[in-house]
């Protein structure tokens, strides 16, 4: 069972609300039970990009029918903090306009949580942007994260806020993904610019702090963080704060990453991804997955909920290739009870419209369907 810090007054307060803690997923619950339910999904991009201006109205009703009825339980949303602001995009942001909200593009992003909870699906927030920090280039933030009070200060206050808007809500509807992907980048205007870690007491000292916020205003809040090293990498400073952490399905790279304009410097000429097989350099095959995942593995065993939060392959990739790789994948999580979310549920990543030019595609009310994607992560 998921405890999440709670006394058993505030456990017992909860259950009277009907809002109990969560059940793992792992047959009989044993010592190696992930405190995470094994969630499977997909990230919804309609609150992604930073400029308000440009609203991605992607998903509809019926992509949540469709979902439960294929057995999903799970999406993620990725935001960019900007998006639901009211602020005009056409221009540098200031600091003092950071927490300046939009009532308008909060009640869209609240539409779209009460949509996925009408058909049963649990519902991460994720601050894929947030004040002082982002994976993507493409946005001015007007101070760091990592460095500067004013930008976690106004980190804190965002998730304040929507902790607040939640406070009422179980914890098996609804969790809150503290930040996507974090790294230190030398230039935090150039994509391809080298990234590392970030430290370790600096991670945990931004993690706490939000989690602190949100638990202001939701003592029984589900919080997670994400992997460091942009999503990779365990992160053992935080595993004393109740807060469960979030892996990546995107290794290697040279297949979930072949001809990515925005993950490759010269994306034109590499070499054709094979699975197993050599690539470059590289010798790729399962045991080099099951390497990667045992840290994750070995959290897990320890008490920390995990959860794969992005997953999948970009278009470019032979779909033989990906299929074959993410059977590997999606086998060595699902078999430590481990949930995995899938980068699109429409797009270049996702099970309909992916743009891929070598499927045998099924036509689905108008949409492009992968199938035999559909059916692996069905498994």
């Amino acid at each position: 069972m998921i405890t999440l810090g709670l006394s058993l007054a505030e456990k017992a307060a909860l259950a009277a609300a009907g809002m109990g803690t969560l059940s793992a997923s792992a047959p009989g619950g044993g010592p190696y039970a992930n405190k995470l339910p094994k969630w499977k999904g997909f990230n919804l991009l309609d609150f992604f990009g930073p400029d308000p201006s440009v609203h991605r109205d992607i998903t509809k009703e019926e992509h949540f029918k469709w979902m439960r009825d294929w057995g999903f339980d799970f999406v993620r949303i990725p935001m960019a903090y900007p998006h639901y602001l009211a602020f005009d995009g056409d221009r540098d942001i200031t600091a003092g306009e950071v927490n300046n909200v939009s009532t308008e593009m909060i009640e869209k992003i609240q539409a779209l949580v009460a949509m996925a909870h009408k058909y049963g699906i649990h519902v991460c927030l994720n601050l894929h942007r947030a004040p002082g920090y982002c994976i993507n280039a493409g946005w001015h933030e007007p101070f760091n994260l990592w460095k500067d009070q004013a930008a976690l200060d106004a980190f804190c206050w965002h998730w304040n806020m929507w902790a607040g808007l939640y406070k009422n809500t179980s914890p098996q509807k609804i969790s809150f993904d503290l930040l996507n992907e974090p790294a230190m980048r030398e230039d935090m205007n150039d994509q391809h610019s080298k990234s590392s870690p970030v430290p370790g007491d600096v991670y945990r000292k931004v993690a706490k702090a939000a989690a602190e916020a949100i638990r202001k205003e939701n003592p029984h809040a589900l919080i997670i963080a994400d992997g460091n090293g942009v999503g990779n990498l365990v992160v053992p400073e935080l595993v004393d704060l109740d807060i469960a952490q979030s892996c990546r399905g995107y290794f290697p790279h040279a297949i979930s990453h072949y001809k990515a304009p925005w993950a490759n410097k010269d994306p034109e000429h590499l070499p054709t991804p094979v699975w197993p097989g050599r690539v470059g350099d590289q010798d790729l095959n399962r045991g080099m997955l099951e390497n990667y995942y045992k840290p994750w593995i070995e959290l897990m065993q320890k008490g920390v909920g995990v959860h794969c939060g992005e997953a999948g392959c970009w278009k470019k990739t032979p779909h033989a290739v990906f299929i074959a790789w993410f059977t590997d994948v999606v086998d060595i999580l699902s078999s430590h009870q481990i949930g995995l979310s899938l980068w699109n549920f429409i797009g270049d990543f996702g099970i309909l419209d992916p743009g891929r030019e070598d499927v045998a595609y099924e036509d689905w009310y108008g949409h492009k369907l992968d199938r035999k994607l559909l059916e692996l992560l069905k498994k």
